[in-house]
């Protein structure tokens, strides 16, 4: 039988201490730029005046957005190296880290190919955008299971339980 308390220690102090691990605040910046990009995207086709520097700030938001997610990816792995194989804790984080991984290979292309682009985001590029960030929210809603149901790198349940003890008073 798989050891569960395994998955709740950090492989390496660089994924993070017992606790407190770096991937969940590191995904913040991916998924922040990417859904600005989509709507400085959505802003650049609404509007006459101002489009294209609209559609430049996507275009450099989604950039972040890529590099952001492979720190993020990297520290990802790290916590991926806890999981005990050949349970469903391992296959769910093998799922979210695949979609990521394809999500983060969408953005680059979608990054590329606007490169030179002038004016508004062309309607293809903010539909894929649109479509990583439905994605994004299924490999979101993956990453909380890892963590929230099989407790990935979540304290134990008497660590917790010590956060809901009454603080001594005056008379103790």
């Amino acid at each position: 039988m798989n050891d569960p308390g395994r998955a709740k220690e950090p492989v390496t102090v660089l994924a993070g201490p017992y606790g407190h691990p770096f991937h969940p605040i590191m995904v913040t910046v991916p998924i922040g730029s990417w859904v600005a990009s989509f709507v400085f995207d959505v802003g650049s086709l609404l509007v006459n005046t101002d489009a294209a520097a609209l559609a430049t700030g996507s275009r450099w938001l989604i950039a972040i957005g890529v590099l952001g997610a492979a720190a993020a990816a990297l520290v990802g792995f790290l916590d991926l190296f806890a999981i005990p194989t050949r349970t469903r804790a391992f296959r769910t984080a093998l799922v979210h880290m695949g979609l990521n991984l394809t999500i983060t290979a969408a953005y680059l292309i979608n990054f590329l190919l606007r490169l030179g682009q002038q004016g508004s985001a062309p309607i293809g590029l903010v539909i894929m955008s649109a479509l990583c960030i439905a994605a994004l929210g299924v490999s979101g809603y993956l990453g909380g299971k890892l963590a929230f149901q099989y407790g990935v790198r979540v304290v134990d349940e008497g660590s917790q339980a010590a956060g809901f003890d009454s603080p001594p008073t005056a008379k103790d």
